[in-house]
């Protein structure tokens, strides 16, 4: 019998049912071997070598492998194919006895009864290069983390950490605060035309553009100006040109663009979307006779090319279930990201004719909902592009001109599988017009406006910037973005990232004595050579040389020079019930909470609750903002228990004009609406601007 070894139960018990009674098959639960908790574990000054050891609690796994290993005829290595899983078949191989000439290594990217027959019929040595750029990047890390970090204990605060990669992250963060903060908001103002045929035909909107250069408005004195002037004047149509646009579908996912569109689309969090992109990929049981399958392509990849096997499969789906002008006229190939390596394929199902609404009943609801967003990215993929028409109107008076725009979708390709909304609500319908026609003006509305700051990060623009700037690697993001929250270096406001005190002072220390480490172009280069090493046109070894010699001189620096600094925990007016001390604020991995100062003598914490100056409809108490065990925000009585009342939306102080119940916003897309708390009254109006208005 044969020994075959993957990382988790769950993808030992899929390829089981595939290879027969011939192969047993046993999971090593992710590494069982790494350097040590403890200690460094590296020896710098010799060549950096490395002292591994088995992980605490993993000796019992090893034994029961090493049993199976002896009695086994061959042993083949099936952990996943990247860097982590090279090194995990690495040291299993050492652990084992593996000779490095001995054909061990099996890979497959999907797991299918046909990729797992496949890549047992051709098993292949280790990839030794993969390997060295793993423990190259393991080494940094180490150097990074374990020589800093101490450092940080010492000077700020115990439980901090410094890593190469998280480090950057959380300056990004820092710095788009930073630009917020020092926002100086200006005012512009815009110019709204409402027009319609004069036969009584539809109403569309023009813009106010100016002459024959785009005007600026800067203040309301000069709006009004022109206001006058165009008093009585007649509106021509000048010109019209129609023209026809195409757009193409996106390419199928990568890790990157998964984890973002499973963000801005589903909520998820990174680490949410690869946990269940896992499960999708390691084996669901579906079918009659619940047969473990693999559901989708390996998540872990920065490619987007597709084999030809699956790309005939989609295309004989798509000409069947929509029909043939739905293809393409040509194969398409996407561009592949940024310094992409594209070792593996784009992220797909496994199967187009495993349709999402089939495989509903066999999926947990986010199970379903990823793999339906999967499913339905790959399939438009392979789509024919849209065609929407154009039509630019220019409308002129006197001397001023107007521009109106629209669009509408003659032909939706790819969009019928996997459109956005937003697209819809950007259709503007432009009415048959003629050129030098007559127009009816039925208003102008002038509107102030200020320009905004830059946005926080959402969770879904982050690893967008940090995949722009090749800072890290798609599958880094998740652990990173978890690090630097429970660090305590950020918070979640509202779906942003929003930094904490602790976080400036770390990113300020970094700046000031490790300034390669946190900056974007050096981590960027190093991400760079870290590929070369695994392609082999570069040395580990010498990548470790080159950052190790300054990084040490900088530390030697900071050891000498960095002074402490004091972190003093905000005082509140709250009392603590158990003690009588005054709460302090404190931070920890699921945000701010409230302890008292007294402890480990008093361990009394809780949650603040943040008031919304609205009271409470059941009984006159006050509304304050209280958290879900999922951390999403709810609103409720600060009476509770003995007061349920429970929103979703934020109740505000001003009472519903129809049935004098309390108002809540609404946050859509297009802004934020005030609607009456009150169900059965319905009403609601936009959120008040202080825009002027004048109607003509």
């Amino acid at each position: 019998m044969d020994l075959v070894i993957v990382e988790s139960p769950a993808k030992a018990r899929t390829i089981s049912k595939f290879l027969g009674r011939n192969y047993l098959v046993k999971a090593s639960m992710g590494h069982l071997v790494d350097l040590p908790k403890s200690r460094l574990g590296i020896e710098p000054e010799n060549e950096f070598k490395a002292k591994y050891i088995t992980i605490r609690g993993k000796g019992k796994i090893l034994k029961e492998l090493k049993d199976a290993g002896k009695k086994a005829k061959n042993i083949f290595l099936a952990t996943d194919p990247d860097r982590e899983g090279e090194a995990i078949s690495w040291h299993l191989s050492n652990s084992l006895g593996l000779s490095s000439e001995t054909p061990c290594r099996v890979e497959f990217h999907e797991i299918t009864k046909l990729a797992i027959k496949n890549a047992f019929s051709n098993p292949q040595l280790l990839d030794f290069h993969k390997i060295e750029a793993q423990q190259a990047r393991r080494i940094l890390d180490r150097l990074v983390g374990y020589l800093i970090s101490p450092l940080l204990w010492e000077r700020v605060r115990k439980g901090l950490s410094a890593g190469r990669v998280q480090s950057v992250a959380v300056r990004l963060i820092c710095d788009r605060e930073q630009e917020i903060q020092a926002f100086v908001p200006e005012e512009y103002w815009t110019i709204e035309g409402i027009f319609q045929e004069p036969s009584g035909g539809e109403l569309f909107e023009a813009k106010f553009f100016g002459k024959d250069k785009k005007i600026k408005l800067p203040a309301e004195a000069q709006v009004k100006e022109i206001l006058k002037q165009l008093e009585g004047s007649s509106y021509f149509v000048k010109k019209i040109k129609v023209q026809e646009r195409k757009r193409n579908p996106a390419p199928p996912f990568t890790t990157s663009s998964l984890q973002q569109d499973a963000s801005t689309r589903l909520g998820f969090t990174t680490k949410r979307t690869m946990f269940l992109a896992q499960q999708l990929y390691e084996g669901i049981e579906v079918g009659p006779r619940k047969e473990a399958t693999g559901l989708i392509t390996y998540m872990r990849t920065d490619a987007t090319k597709i084999s030809p096997i699956a790309r005939e499969e989609a295309g004989l789906y798509i000409k069947e279930k929509f029909g043939e002008h739905f293809l393409p006229q040509k194969t398409r190939n996407f561009a592949a990201p940024k310094g992409a390596q594209e070792a593996h394929e784009a992220i797909r199902p496994t199967s187009v004719l495993r349709e999402p609404e089939q495989m509903k009943k066999f999926l947990s609801r986010d199970q379903y909902r990823l793999y339906k967003l999967i499913w339905e990215r790959f399939i438009a993929s392979e789509m024919a592009a849209a065609l929407l028409e154009q039509v630019k109107v220019d409308i002129v008076a006197d001397e001023y001109l107007f521009k109106a725009s629209g669009s509408t979708l003659k032909f939706p390709g790819f969009t019928i599988i996997y459109g956005d909304k937003e697209d819809k609500d950007k259709e503007k319908r432009i009415p048959p017009l003629n050129e030098g026609q007559l127009v009816k003006l039925c208003s102008l509305k002038p509107e102030q406006h200020f320009t905004q700051p830059p946005a926080r990060f959402s969770e879904a623009s982050l690893v967008k910037t940090l995949e722009n700037k090749e800072i890290g690697r798609p599958s880094t993001y998740s652990p990173i973005i978890e690090t630097i929250q429970s660090r305590g270096y950020v918070l979640k406001e509202e779906k942003a990232f929003k930094p904490t005190e602790l976080g400036f002072i770390i990113v300020d220390l970094m700046k000031q004595f490790f300034p390669e480490i946190i900056d974007i172009d050096f981590t960027a280069q190093l991400e760079n050579k870290l590929d070369k090493v695994e392609s082999g046109q570069y040395s580990g070894l010498r990548v470790l040389h080159d950052f190790y010699g300054p990084f040490r001189d900088r530390l030697q620096v900071a050891v000498e020079k960095m002074e402490s600094i004091e972190l003093e925990d905000e005082e509140t007016g709250e009392v603590c019930p158990l003690c009588g001390k005054n709460l302090v604020k404190k931070f920890g991995r699921y945000g701010t909470f409230l302890a008292c100062p007294g402890f480990p003598e008093c361990r009394f914490t809780k949650q603040p609750k943040a008031s919304t100056g609205v009271t409470c409809p059941l009984c006159q108490g006050e509304i304050v903002e209280r958290r879900t065990k999922r951390r999403k925000i709810f609103y409720g009585c600060n009476n509770y228990p003995e007061c349920k009342f429970v929103s979703w939306d934020k109740p505000v102080d001003k009472k519903c004009p129809q049935c004098g119940s309390f108002m809540v916003e609404k946050k859509l897309r297009g802004g934020t609406t005030l609607r009456c708390s009150n169900k059965e009254c319905g009403f609601q109006e936009a959120q008040e601007t202080g825009e002027n208005q004048w109607k003509k």
